[in-house]
């Protein structure tokens, strides 16, 4: 699969998110340009903090592939990681991270902070803005369906 058609799998289930009520997120795990795991965010469903697109994704190509190391993976994802979700995708040793929408509240791979930069054991390869403007406007339609409900 080429780039285009992975983070088309990740906006996909950004959309199953926000058919379900989520902030609409979402993440596919792949190697070789196979997609190897998907996630959504589901923070308000699971009552749960870490229940982020990027962390079940990673959960569950940790579990495929049989290991907490991902070699040769790369994450893509609809929104810009967050610190807990860019700690994870250095502690799972994932290659590179390609995200869709800046996240200027929380965005940890360069809008607030890189996390990356810091000398941590792994350092893996950023491409942000990919896929930008669709993206962020599957966000943006969400928040003001959100708005126009109040």
């Amino acid at each position: 699969m080429t780039n285009e058609e992975l983070m088309a799998a990740a906006l996909d289930q950004a959309r199953l998110a926000a058919e379900e009520g989520e902030v609409p997120v979402g993440a596919v795990v792949a190697r070789d340009g196979e997609i190897i795991s998907v996630g959504r965010n589901r923070r308000e469903k699971n009552k749960n903090a870490l229940a982020h697109a990027e962390i079940e994704a990673i959960d569950a190509a940790c579990r495929k592939l049989g290991g907490w190391r991902l070699p040769g993976c790369e994450l893509f994802v609809t929104l810009e990681p967050c610190p807990m979700c860019a700690g994870a995708v250095i502690n799972s040793r994932i290659v590179k991270v390609t995200f869709g929408a800046y996240d200027k509240k929380a965005g940890s791979l360069g809008s607030l902070v890189n996390l990356f930069d810091l000398p941590y054991n792994h350092k893996p390869g950023i491409e942000g803005g990919f896929m930008e403007e669709e993206c962020a406007a599957l966000l943006s339609d969400f928040f003001k369906r959100l708005r126009e409900k109040r």
